[in-house]
């Protein structure tokens, strides 16, 4: 049979199973009504910027190993040979989609897309910030309710 020990505050010991002291409540919440009156723009633009960064870096990540693991398995090789062979006229010649779809292309192309990518995320996540700060100063902004535990 183990033995509690008593509390330092009280002199009683706890009770089992995780219960209250008797006298004391249990443990309140205390909760705050706030709103979001304004964003500030150059704040948003920072935010959104590296945000976008790091979302254009992810992208050429992914594609990156998406295009070394179809690689790895043959697709286009095996489309490129497809292609060859429905292409080919009588002169001889076919698309070559494997010299097309090259990996040094293909990232190149997705560089060029992740570039926009920021950019415009940039622009609208600002763009959105002045829009907010417009609409909140007629209906007041977005309430938020925030709850803290003591």
């Amino acid at each position: 049979m183990t033995q509690q020990v008593p509390s330092a505050q009280t002199g009683v010991a706890p009770p089992r199973g995780g219960a209250p002291l008797p006298g004391r409540s249990a443990p309140r919440t205390r909760r705050a009504r706030l709103r979001v009156a304004k964003a500030d723009p150059w704040s948003v633009m920072k935010i959104s910027f590296l945000l976008s960064l790091a979302l254009g870096v992810v992208t050429m990540v992914a594609v990156a190993v998406l295009w070394m693991v179809l690689d790895a398995i043959g697709v286009f090789s095996t489309v490129s040979k497809t292609m060859v062979e429905v292409t080919q006229g009588s002169s001889g010649g076919g698309f070559d989609l494997q010299s097309f779809l090259s990996l040094p292309r293909v990232l190149g192309f997705t560089a060029i897309i992740a570039v926009i990518d920021v950019i415009l995320v940039t622009a609208l996540c600002t763009l959105g910030s002045f829009i907010y700060n417009i609409s909140s100063s007629f209906v007041g902004g977005v309430e938020l309710t925030l709850a803290e535990d003591e």
